[in-house]
């Protein structure tokens, strides 16, 4: 399967995804915990349909050192006993900000609740805004169909 688009290769899409990536790499100097932000990353992005950021980020969080299990149960994080307090709310924050418009406002007061209680301001902020990119990535990806299967790790370094 190939992309409609070569959306990296236009002027206008490279530049548009430098800014992108850019602000990715803000996330990453953050003190929201790297597992943390892969696994909202992934989760949006099974949520989403996002065959190229699953990919991707399942990688990525493989080579920082998640294990396996832990991967493979991130699509049922309710039902696994291996994810802390502190994931569990920011993956419950995840799938509510990325499913906005199945609830009427929202994400929940309790959700955000619950994810202030396990992270403070700063993480708080780079959670919510890696939520945000995550799904503005899932979306340019999946309306040009770019394939998930053959990212290699380093290449938006």
């Amino acid at each position: 399967m190939d992309a409609r688009l070569n959306h990296h290769a236009n002027p206008v899409g490279a530049k548009y995804m430098k800014y992108l990536v850019s602000a990715s790499k803000v996330l990453v100097d953050s003190a929201l915990p790297t597992s943390t932000l892969e696994l909202v990353k992934i989760r949006a992005s099974q949520i989403n349909g996002c065959g190229y950021c699953v990919d991707m980020h399942t990688k990525e969080a493989a080579l920082a050192g998640e294990t396996s299990l832990r991967l493979n149960l991130v699509a049922v994080w309710r039902e696994a006993t291996v994810f802390t307090e502190a994931e569990r709310a920011a993956l419950e924050l995840t799938e509510q900000g990325t499913r906005i418009a199945d609830a009427a406002g929202g994400v929940t007061d309790e959700a955000w609740a619950n994810a202030a209680k396990h992270y403070d301001e700063d993480q708080l902020t780079a959670l919510v805004s890696g939520i945000a990119l995550i799904n503005a990535f899932n979306r340019l990806n999946v309306i040009v169909q770019q394939p998930g299967g053959d990212y290699q790790p380093g290449r938006w370094e």
